[in-house]
């Protein structure tokens, strides 16, 4: 362990040197990926104190990131949880709706002022494979091999963040498709999505950020093993894609060539809505080729490069079939704004009424 622990020590210090010859003073955003970099190597601010002091130009320190303390949420006006229910769906191989199975979720409503609010479920605990079987049609080796992923629960938007949301927080409008404030907010890169994050952690006192790979894709799986949530097929009923192409035995239709509203379709069966298509989602793991020494307990997965590329996940309004599968990864460098690219949140407050 005390190997381990010295290991560990001097890869946060490589981390640290490399981050400063690159750019000092750092940014905001710096920071906050080396004060997550510390989190992911399970270092305390008192382990990394001596190396800071030596390797930092004074007074230069690293502050606490809102958006990972763990003291959030503990302070008054924890929410209360709720029961909402809803209706999801189930298709035969060719997409036609076999089934309509009804559901129940936990929720709360963050309340981010002038009557906008966002809504969390809460996501439970469980265990999945990550990955796509090796039967799946066009999964690739970035998505391989499939792997037993522990869960711990947590809250994640019911919906992708949207315009009217973005606007209240953030003050600015950066989106291309304009007319409904129910859209998706879009052209956010992964750093803009993170400040978002730290304004609604601030704003709400509980911690929120973006989620990880594998809480992303076992909140979109909600317990099916099939290319989609609602089965072997996707169809232009249930999700906004390019249904120009087809995926098994479905059918093309007409695309609609620009997003919709974040509710419009079924949810999935944890009561989320649009994780297939209508825009990319990022998440916050750096890219690795693929799931190779991957975590198994539903974390964050960083490398030491703090401007490493950033997983996307779901696909969009711009994209195949084959892009928009629960398996499907994705990535773009975390500048990267574009019309098919959003995000949604989740939450680690520890408490609730």
């Amino acid at each position: 362990p005390y190997g381990e622990y010295q290991h560990k020590l001097a890869e946060y210090e490589q981390t640290l040197t490399e981050a400063m010859q690159h750019h000092y003073p750092f940014s905001k955003i710096e920071e906050k990926d080396l004060k997550e970099y510390q989190r992911h190597l399970k270092l305390r601010d008192e382990d990394i104190g001596e190396i800071d002091r030596r390797v930092l130009p004074p007074p230069i320190s690293i502050d606490a990131d809102p958006i990972l303390d763990p003291d959030m949420g503990k302070a008054d006006g924890i929410p209360k949880l709720s029961e909402i229910e809803f209706t999801s769906v189930k298709v035969d191989a060719t997409g036609k709706i076999i089934d309509r199975p009804q559901g129940k979720a936990d929720v709360f409503v963050e309340d981010l002022g002038n009557e906008v609010s966002l809504t969390m479920v809460k996501i439970p605990a469980g265990e999945f494979l990550m990955g796509p079987p090796t039967t799946e049609d066009q999964r690739c080796d970035a998505e391989s091999p499939q792997h037993k992923v522990k869960v711990p629960d947590f809250y994640l938007g019911q919906t992708l963040v949207t315009q009217f949301q973005w606007q209240q927080l953030m003050g600015n409008h950066p989106s291309h498709f304009t007319g409904n404030g129910e859209l998706p907010v879009e052209e956010v890169s992964w750093h803009d999505a993170r400040e978002f994050c730290q304004k609604l952690s601030e704003h709400s006192q509980r911690a929120y950020r973006l989620p990880s790979e594998a809480e992303w894709e076992y909140a979109c799986r909600a317990g099916t093993t099939t290319p989609f949530y609602f089965g072997e097929t996707i169809t232009g009923e249930l999700a906004n894609y390019n249904s120009n192409g087809i995926y098994g035995q479905g059918n093309k239709v007409k695309p609609r060539e620009k997003t919709t509203p974040a509710d419009e379709f079924p949810p999935n069966l944890f009561g989320l809505y649009d994780l297939h298509g209508n825009v990319w989602e990022w998440c916050l793991d750096h890219r690795h080729e693929n799931y190779q020494q991957a975590p198994s307990d539903g974390s964050v997965w960083l490398t030491k490069d703090v401007s490493a590329l950033r997983m996307l996940r779901g696909g969009s309004w711009n994209d195949i079939p084959l892009d928009c599968r629960s398996g499907c990864r994705n990535y773009g460098y975390p500048v990267d704004k574009d019309n098919s690219i959003g995000f949604r949140v989740v939450c680690e407050a520890p408490g609730f009424l």
